[in-house]
């Protein structure tokens, strides 16, 4: 219940914000504070069952898996959308933007600069990643935590590159089409980033605690 009312009031709150409605930042303020409280809550009823009530038993481990592979697909349906829109926009230019991609007055970001360096830096967080989960396999403990931090650092350099691009940028979400398809797919990815290096930033804790075994 409290995941759910922080997921409402963080949108009803952003959407106040953008549109300069009064009290739309303190009700995004709450919303947030209301999804930090339920994942530090989430995490350390995690931590309790299977650390110390020894309740993750393997019936339990393959709900968690399944869970999760769900949570993927879902993702990867939500991401289609953007794409779908970004897509059927850029591929055949409806009239009304003037028959060309993209629209007229759009001054676009080269592709080659922050975006490919930004994939460059996602990649090799992936890898990393990968190299911290064969390291807990392997029982290398050490090893796993210095992957996780290499993790971690790799994600905040791409948030703070994705941040200064967006400073940058010259057009905003409120320019037709195309900035709503950019700052929605991006903004969505980047905000996918930041909760997974909140989610791999207690996973390397957890691993420096020893918590987590082959």
């Amino acid at each position: 219940i409290s995941g759910s009312l922080g997921a409402l009031a963080t949108t009803v709150g952003g959407v106040m914000y953008m549109h300069s409605f009064t009290g739309g930042e303190t009700l995004l303020s709450l919303g947030f504070i209301f999804i930090l409280y339920t994942m530090f809550v989430w995490w350390r009823d995690v931590i309790r069952e299977s650390t110390l009530e020894g309740h993750h038993t393997k019936v339990v481990q393959l709900g968690l898996r399944y869970g999760f592979l769900l949570f993927i697909v879902s993702e990867v349906m939500f991401f289609f959308a953007f794409f779908w829109a970004f897509f059927h926009s850029s591929l055949a230019p409806a009239v009304e933007i003037g028959g060309i991609w993209p629209p007229k007055g759009i001054g676009v970001l080269n592709p080659w600069e922050i975006p490919f360096l930004n994939t460059l830096i996602l990649l090799s967080s992936g890898a990393a990643v990968t190299w911290a989960h064969h390291a807990i396999l392997a029982g290398k403990e050490q090893q796993a935590v210095y992957a996780l931090v290499a993790t971690v650092s790799l994600a905040l350099v791409f948030t703070g590159f994705q941040g200064m691009e967006y400073y940058q940028a010259p057009f905003t979400i409120s320019d037709g089409i195309y900035g709503s398809t950019f700052f929605l797919a991006t903004g969505f990815h980047g905000f996918h980033v930041i909760i997974g290096t909140i989610f791999l930033i207690i996973c390397g804790i957890r691993q420096y605690m020893g918590h987590l075994t082959k």
